[in-house]
This record gives C-alpha cells, sequence and structure tokens, in this order.
C-alpha cells in the first residue's frame, strides 16, 4: 500500500469512528441518545440509561410478554410460578424457580441455580445508598427493612460495614433464610404474600438480574463467604468491582465503553436461543440536538433521541419513522407540603396568614388544595405545552395499574370553583387578606416551570389580593428543599420502578414515601392513619379482587382530599430510520430499547 492510500485509509476509519461518514449496514444498529451511563453494575444502576445497557447484557428469570405489563413469560427460569401450576405455594409466600439448562455466561461458564443466588444475596449485601436494592428488601424481609435495620435487629451494629466477621455471619443466615436451592430451583421464603414480587424480577429490573458467580468473585467482589459483609457493603461508584465490566447471559455482550461518548454491544454466539439478527450496537452520547439530528438527516443513525420540542422537526422527514403515543407508566403531579418550614424560608415571606405570606400550614387546608387544583389548567397544558403528549392524570397511580379507572372523577379547570374554595379557606380570613407565596420549579425543566407560571396567572385573576412568586433553582437545591421541608409548591415525576399500583401510591401516599413523607407532621399524622394500612395490604394480599378495591380506595382518598395536582401522564415516541423494524414498546425501559427484537430491511 502506498503512503497515500495509507493516508487516505486511516482518515476513512477515523471518520467511520467518529461517525462523520455514513457507514450503516442492516447487521448494525446505530443509536443516537444523550446523556451518560451511571454504572454497568445491573444491582448499582438505578437510571434509564444504565438500564437499557444492563437489560441486553444481563437476564433475569423472567420477562414480560411483548407489548404487556402484567402478563409474564419464562427467561432464565423455565416457568413463571402461579397458583395454578403450583409454584406459587403457601398462600402466596413461597416462589419456586425451575432454573434453565444449557445457557451460558458470555465468558462461557454454565448458569446454574448457584448463580442464582449468588446474584440475589450480592444484591442484597452491596445495598449502595440510594439505589435500587429496597425493591428486594421489602418483599423478602418485610416492608421498611434493610440490610440496616437487620443488623441494628439481630446484632445491635446500624452500619452493616462496622460488622464483625461473627457479627456479619449471624446477619448472612438470616439473608440466607430467604432464598433456597432445591435441585435446580431456586425458592424464594418470603414473610407476607407480596403480589408485586413477580413483576421486581423482569428482565427490565437490573436489580434481579443474575450475575455469573465465579467471574463476579474473581473480579474482586463479593466473595461468597458469611463473614465477609462489612467488606463489601455500599461501596463508592468506581471502587464497584463491577461498574465497569459485564458478563451476562444475554442476546449482548459488551464489547466497549467510553462513557458519555459510546457503548458498543455485539451479539452473543453462544446465546441460548436465536442469535441477535442486529450483529452490533453502537450506542452514541449526543447532547446536542442538532447534531443528533444531523446523523437522522445522512442516514447515519437508526435511531435518534428527539426532545418534545423537537418531534416536529422529523415528522416528514424523508426515510424517518415516528412512533408516537405510546403510554408511559409515569406520572407528574404538583406536590403541596402541608407544613412548610417557615423559618429561614424566603418563599413563604411573611410567613403569616396576613397578606404579606403564608402560615406553615397553608396546604394543610383542603379548600386551598382544592382551589390549586381547580386552578390547574390541565388540558391547555397538555395541548400547547407538551403538544397533545399525554392525558391528565386522575391520581397517583397511571394507567394500565390496577385502582386506575379512566370514568373517576378529575379536578377541572374551573376558577369559578377555586374561588369558591379560596373563600373558604380558613373560614373566610383568607380571601379577605389574600396571601403571597413563592412557587418552585428545577432549572431547566421548562415544563415545569410552565406548569408554575400557569398556576399563577390563573390564581391571581381570581382575587387582588393573591400574589404568586415563580422562582426557579437547581435540581440538587429542589430535592434539599423537599427534604428540609421548606418546599411549598412544585411539579415532580415518578416513574415506575416495576410495574404495579405499590410502586406509585408509596411514593406520593404513604407517610414515610418519597413525597408524602416530607409533607410535614401534618400530613404524615393523617397518613398513618387513613393511608398507610391501605398502601401495605394492597401489597400484602394476595386477592386480587381485594387489591383492586383498595387501589380505587386509595385513587379516591387522593382525589376526594386533593392531595397532589395531578397533572398529566406523558406518552412516549420513538424515531427510528424506515429500515428498522420489529420494534415492540416497552414502558418499562422506555426511553431504552430492547436490541434483540430488532432487525433492519
Amino acid at each position: 500500500m502506498s503512503k497515500r492510500s495509507l493516508v487516505v485509509a486511516l482518515m476513512l476509519m477515523l471518520l467511520f469512528v467518529t461517525g462523520l461518514i455514513s457507514a450503516v449496514s442492516n447487521d448494525t444498529f446505530v443509536d443516537i441518545d444523550m446523556g451518560n451511563i451511571d454504572s454497568l453494575d445491573p444491582h448499582w444502576q438505578y437510571d434509564s440509561a444504565s438500564a437499557e445497557i444492563v437489560a441486553n447484557v444481563y437476564e433475569n428469570l423472567i420477562q414480560f410478554k411483548p407489548g404487556s405489563v402484567t402478563e409474564f413469560e419464562p427467561l432464565l427460569a423455565t416457568e413463571v410460578p402461579s397458583v395454578e401450576n403450583g409454584l406459587i405455594r403457601d398462600g402466596g409466600k413461597t416462589y419456586v424457580f425451575p432454573i434453565r439448562e444449557g445457557v451460558i455466561f458470555h465468558n462461557g461458564n454454565d448458569l446454574t441455580p448457584e448463580d442464582v443466588k449468588y446474584s440475589f444475596l450480592r444484591a442484597l449485601i452491596q445495598e449502595r445508598s440510594g439505589g435500587p436494592v429496597w425493591m428486594l428488601y421489602e418483599p423478602l424481609f418485610g416492608i421498611g427493612s434493610s440490610l440496616s435495620s437487620i443488623s441494628k435487629e439481630l446484632v445491635g451494629v446500624e452500619d452493616p460495614k462496622e460488622l464483625t466477621p461473627e457479627q456479619s455471619a449471624k446477619v448472612y443466615a438470616y439473608l440466607e433464610k430467604a432464598i433456597e436451592i432445591d435441585g435446580n430451583n431456586v425458592i424464594f421464603h418470603l414473610p407476607e404474600p407480596y403480589p408485586p414480587f413477580l413483576s421486581i424480577l423482569v428482565r427490565d429490573n437490573g436489580v434481579s438480574a443474575i450475575l455469573d458467580k465465579e467471574w463476579t468473585i474473581a473480579q474482586g467482589d463479593w466473595d461468597g463467604e458469611p463473614t465477609s459483609i462489612a467488606k463489601y457493603h455500599d461501596p463508592s461508584k468506581e471502587a464497584d468491582p463491577l461498574y465497569d465490566k459485564m458478563n451476562g447471559t444475554g442476546p449482548y455482550k459488551l464489547t466497549e465503553w467510553i462513557n458519555g461518548e459510546r457503548t458498543v454491544l455485539t451479539a452473543f454466539e453462544g446465546y441460548w436461543r436465536e442469535p441477535a439478527r442486529i450483529r452490533t450496537i453502537i450506542i452514541r452520547s449526543v447532547d446536542e440536538w442538532s447534531t443528533r439530528k444531523l446523523y437522522l438527516q445522512r442516514g447515519d443513525a437508526d435511531c435518534v433521541y428527539v426532545d418534545l420540542q423537537y418531534l416536529n422537526q422529523v415528522e416528514n422527514m424523508d426515510g424517518v419513522n415516528v412512533v408516537k403515543d405510546l403510554p408511559r407508566l409515569s406520572n407528574t403531579s404538583g406536590i403541596m407540603n402541608f407544613n412548610i418550614v417557615t423559618e429561614g424560608n424566603p418563599d413563604v415571606h411573611s410567613g403569616k396568614l396576613d397578606g404579606k405570606g403564608v402560615p406553615s400550614n397553608f396546604f394543610s387546608d383542603i379548600h386551598v388544595r382544592k382551589a390549586f387544583s381547580y386552578a390547574m389548567p390541565y388540558q391547555i397544558y397538555i395541548d400547547e405545552v407538551v403538544q397533545g403528549m399525554g392525558k391528565q392524570g386522575r391520581g397517583p397511580i397511571p394507567e394500565p395499574f390496577l385502582g386506575y379507572d379512566e370514568n373517576s372523577p378529575v379536578y377541572e379547570f374551573d376558577l369559578v370553583k377555586a374561588e369558591e374554595e379560596f373563600k373558604k379557606a380558613f373560614n373566610g380570613e383568607l380571601w379577605e387578606k389574600g396571601f403571597e407565596i413563592t412557587l418552585l420549579y428545577n432549572t431547566g425543566n421548562d415544563q415545569r416551570k410552565t406548569a408554575v407560571e400557569m398556576l399563577k396567572y390563573y390564581i391571581e385573576q381570581i382575587n387582588p389580593k393573591f400574589k404568586v412568586n415563580v422562582r426557579g433553582i437547581q435540581w440538587a437545591t429542589y430535592l434539599d428543599k423537599l427534604s428540609a421541608g421548606q418546599f411549598t409548591l412544585g411539579f415532580m415525576g415518578w416513574g415506575a420502578d416495576y410495574a404495579d399500583p405499590h410502586n406509585f401510591t408509596v411514593p406520593y401516599m404513604r407517610s414515610d414515601g418519597t413525597f408524602g413523607g416530607f409533607k410535614g407532621e401534618d400530613y404524615i399524622k393523617w397518613a398513618r392513619e387513613n393511608v398507610d394500612p391501605l398502601v401495605n395490604e394492597g401489597a400484602s394480599t394476595a386477592d386480587p379482587e381485594r387489591r383492586l378495591e383498595i387501589y380505587k380506595q386509595l385513587q379516591n382518598i387522593a382525589y376526594e382530599n386533593a392531595l397532589d395536582i395531578y397533572l398529566y401522564q406523558p406518552t412516549g415516541s420513538y424515531v427510528f430510520s424506515d429500515k428498522v423494524k420489529g420494534f415492540v414498546y416497552d414502558p418499562i425501559l422506555e426511553p431504552g430499547l430492547y436490541f434483540y427484537n430488532l432487525y433492519k430491511e
């Protein structure tokens, strides 16, 4: 090869790698996304970008049937446990999973029941702070349990990092009782029935992904010994041995990961089902919309992440297929703090019911909450702000979960009713004196900013003595204000960790929930009596008819008490090259993709 030819070849290779020329063959899939991947460890990751990689490399015991979030089919297990097939026993407290034979990991090791048991115990022991492992502790050891609570109860040590070897062995023995191996079966023993359990075990949930025990130990992870819990509990992200490496049984294996730039997956030839038709997956991280759009226009991408406000720019683009109106398992609501901390809090102004601020218990008055609920222009917001990509929420539980009823009552935009409620608040004193309050949004989120601005506009029309300010703060500060009790009112979103209404009633309604737990003592005291028993019963009763009754009741309680402003449940969209076929919507993995189903013409 001449020197000139060599230079040209190297330049072409560089252009291909950097994505500046089109080179997408039918056996390669290029996905142009945005943002970073948090971790490649399935038991650590708790974000959608990481979940997409994990779902394609690792596998779980079961998965959802294509297009469903209520029906299951086997994956690494050969059967889905049910009462009918005898694999759910003891009134819903025992689950038996026969493990599939002939499955190999990407390194060639055979899958065994011991790998399954090790994977769950490893997740329980690692239990990183703020991570997803609570989803395993709740069914296996009871609501509110954790490694620290178990450690404290058994040996009097609250921090598992401080366990001695002897104490560790005692804690481990308690954990191990929940997971048993009997021949080729792995058996889970629950203290109480927990109907959402199967939903937590599906392929899309990395917390229940199956690892290769031998390989994981060789990477320097938990050694499988009962005495070593302290060493392996709650590691820092980069110190986690599986932070940047993967070895699963899934249709794709990890070939390359440069965080913030690209991830490359290659079809696994030894996959126990038919090998994937798309041989190479290239996922590029591109934050700028103009660059992502250019990839799509040139035909250099098979799928591109498109922000909602730019969707109309691609809908009529040649060679592009836009899939819209996909139901997302998430919602956005306005969170109202029942007991706002007033000290040092500028958002309550005077902090009193004097026309110059609001008192701490402003939102404890149900008439204030109802007035704010009636003052929200739901359909205008959906039509104009999210371009019709959603529908009004009917409570904390979104469609299609138990408790959701498309005919249930909702608060409609009605300023006459809002005025009536404001006149009742604080026995009429609020109407006479007026108030001033500052509502919050996290900077960079224009949709939430618009939502609070709409409330400001319409509430200030009701009474000239009502003054509503709007203030943007950083996301971290937004969360800090919530946890410190200084939050007034702002909009938050919640997406499903797993497909069950329990995953929505807990954060929104239970007294210790992500939102409910920070609404102050008035709410917590009320919720402990009126909400918590129902939420906990819904998670522990095996009777589906009783569960339906419970969640309908909870949805109605949320409406009657105007606990939050249930703004909307969004719908999703995907933008593909029209060569792409086989797409099956996966609302739990959304906005990610399960590449195994895809092929190109």
